[in-house]
């Protein structure tokens, strides 16, 4: 049956000045809205019916759908559809003024070339909360009713040295914990003097590039990897390598053309693929990295959280004094907003380091460091680490007996471990599974094309699904959906 809010839209379409038809179909929807006349609660029109009477492509309506849903006018709700933001006129007179100046023509912008290159190779998505989207773990899970009373606690009368800038490279009381942690349960060898507390994994991977590359130096990444790493690489100006993955891990080059200065991997949970480094691997790289005097990039992704046989140990800890950086991040343990991480520095590089990321970032959240340190001393954290792990093993579990059911075994994915908080559905070569990426985001079902994690041309296709964030009694509905999406493509 043709909905009422087509006809509201495209009368606001026809009218609406403007050459760029995505720009234009989104002031008219926005001034349908503003103006009253699609009321708050209103069901939005499918992209598909609102594609076929405006006579556009379905992308454009999907990219303007996906815009207003990351600006607050619209909203998914599972198995029900797209709707107007019910608060959405909470503030009017903001919208009102974005709306005006979305109507005037874009003033010129001047980027450098390696800001316009980062832009045209983001891949962060706008949704981070949602059915299947990879990476992200169960944050009502935490508890975070010990965190507060322990944070509250401190922040009642805290020690001045919390509340200025950090400049020891994080507290001394949470580099302490995580040493411990990180010797007893990851294998890491280290003193609290390597450690340095930075904000999440990418102003890691910055900080080491920035202060060991020079513009034009050579680093090896995986292929596929973590397309965070690219991007910090192109905008630092250093030369990529991208090595094949296969069920051992990361194969090195034996004699390269030009020698790596960093060379990154993911050995206990290679992201996204899942393989684990073998051991005559890890020795044959570190063997390499000696040989080449280069830094090794040890990314320890995922490793809590292994299902099955015993926790595989870190790189890092497999020899005396090794060419390894490690880093380490609690947004996958704990939770991302949380925004801290960790690298566990070789002692020759530990205080330059320390004295550049001071000099950069000005760490701090010493407050919050200070509740971290104590919920990992107390036991907390590694009770929690426990918890999710029993979990997130169940999820997975019936992730693999709905993608049988639904799709067939073939489906799964070659390189899937018993591990990490996300599962890798398989497609033919020619499968466009950014495309079925597409169509299943504006659905709200927030799944990764497996193709864009690849460097070179040569590519796997597949869907990352992630299974951390979605209830056991919501999975099998959104699965069924991303399912008739999958067969409606392959």
């Amino acid at each position: 049956m043709r909905s009422l809010a087509v006809d509201v839209i495209k009368q606001a379409f026809i009218h609406t000045p403007g050459e760029k038809l995505h720009k234009k179909l989104y002031v008219a929807i926005c001034s349908c809205i503003l103006e009253g006349s699609l009321r708050p609660a209103a069901r939005m029109p499918p992209t598909r019916d609102l594609a076929n009477e405006l006579v556009l492509s379905r992308n454009t309506v999907l990219r303007v759908y996906e815009q207003l849903q990351a600006e607050g006018y619209i909203s998914t709700r599972t198995s029900s559809g797209t709707f107007v933001t019910e608060s959405v006129l909470d503030n009017l007179t903001t919208h009102v003024t974005k709306t005006v100046q979305t109507t005037q023509p874009d003033a010129p912008a001047t980027l450098s070339d390696r800001g316009l290159e980062l832009l045209g190779n983001a891949s962060a998505s706008p949704a981070q909360w949602g059915a299947f989207i990879p990476g992200v773990p169960d944050v009502n899970s935490f508890p975070h009713r010990i965190f507060k009373k322990i944070y509250d606690r401190i922040a009642r009368s805290p020690d001045p040295q919390y509340l200025t800038y950090d400049a020891d490279g994080g507290l001394e009381l949470l580099k302490s914990a995580l040493s411990d942690y990180l010797r007893t349960a990851r294998g890491v060898k280290c003193s609290t003097d390597q450690i340095l507390i930075t904000e999440g994994i990418h102003q890691a991977l910055d900080l080491v590039t920035r202060t060991l590359c020079n513009p034009g130096d050579h680093a090896w990444i995986e292929e596929p990897g973590y397309w965070g790493i690219k991007n910090i690489l192109h905008i630092n100006a250093v030369n990529m390598t991208a090595c094949d993955v296969d069920d051992q891990g990361l194969v090195p080059e034996p004699a390269p053309a030009v020698r790596p200065k960093l060379i990154f991997v993911t050995p206990s949970h290679q992201y996204p693929l899942g393989s684990v480094m073998s051991l005559p691997r890890r020795q044959l790289l570190l063997s390499q990295a000696r040989e080449f005097k280069s830094w090794i990039v040890e990314d320890d992704y995922d490793s809590e959280f292994r299902f099955s046989g015993q926790p595989i140990p870190s790189l890092q800890g497999l020899e005396e004094n090794s060419p390894v950086i490690y880093i380490g991040t609690f947004s996958k343990t704990l939770y991302p907003a949380l925004r801290l991480g960790y690298v566990v520095l070789p002692k020759p590089l530990a205080a330059p380091l320390k004295k550049v990321h001071n000099e950069l970032y000005r760490g701090g959240h010493q407050i919050v460091q200070a509740a971290l340190a104590e919920f990992i001393r107390e036991g907390y954290y590694a009770a929690h680490i426990r918890k999710m792990r029993q979990l997130y093993s169940k999820r997975r579990s019936l992730l693999v007996e709905l993608i049988k059911q639904y799709l067939g075994e073939a489906y799964l994915g070659y390189f899937n471990s018993n591990a990490g908080l996300h599962l890798i559905i398989q497609f033919p070569l020619e499968a466009d599974d950014i495309g079925i990426s597409r169509l299943a985001n504006a659905e709200g079902i927030l799944v990764r094309p497996l193709s864009r994690y690849y460097f070179n041309q040569q590519k796997m296709k597949g869907l990352l699904v992630g299974f951390a964030s979605i209830q056991d009694s919501d999975m099998e509905a959104s699965f069924i959906r991303l399912a008739e999406i999958i067969k409606q493509n392959v």
